[in-house]
C-alpha cells in the first residue's frame, strides 16, 4: 500500500498553470502601467514597478518581457537592476522622499493609526531595504 497522496489529474495541473499564467501576465500588465506613470510623474516610484512587472512577465510573457527589456524607456532602469542590483542615488533620495511625504499626508488626512503603523512598517523596510543597495 503506498503513502504516496494521489496526484491531480494532468487537466487539473495544467489548468493551475495556465491560471497562475494568466494572473502574472494580469499583474504584468498593471505594474507596467503604473511603473510608466511613475516615471513622469514626480514623487511616484516608478522603477520598482517595472521589475515587478519584468519578474511576472519572465514567468508568464518571455514576449512581453524581451518588449520591456528592450524599451528605450522603460528598459534601462530593468536591465541595471538585473545586472548589478544598484538603485541611483537620486532615485532613492526621490523614494525616501515619497515615503516621508505619503506618511505625513496619511497622518494630516487623518488615516486610522492601524493604517500609519502599516505604513512606517511598510515604508521602513522598504528604505532599509533600499539602503542597503549599491548606488548606481
Amino acid at each position: 500500500m503506498s503513502t504516496e497522496p494521489p496526484r491531480p489529474p494532468f487537466a487539473a495541473a495544467t489548468f493551475r498553470q495556465i491560471l497562475l499564467q494568466r494572473l502574472l501576465f494580469s499583474a504584468g500588465l498593471v505594474f507596467v502601467t503604473i511603473g510608466a506613470i511613475g516615471m513622469v510623474v514626480p514623487m511616484m516610484p516608478g522603477t520598482i514597478f517595472l521589475i515587478l512587472a519584468a519578474w511576472c512577465f519572465a514567468k508568464s510573457s518571455p514576449r512581453f518581457e524581451a518588449w520591456m527589456l528592450n524599451n528605450r524607456y522603460l528598459g534601462p532602469s530593468v536591465v541595471r537592476w538585473r545586472e548589478t542590483g544598484a538603485i541611483p542615488l537620486i532615485a532613492k533620495l526621490f523614494a525616501f522622499a515619497s515615503f516621508i511625504g505619503s506618511w505625513t499626508g496619511a497622518w494630516y488626512f487623518g488615516a486610522p493609526i492601524y493604517v500609519l503603523w502599516g505604513l512606517g512598517i511598510l515604508f521602513a523596510g522598504l528604505a532599509i531595504f533600499m539602503a542597503t543597495r549599491p548606488n548606481g
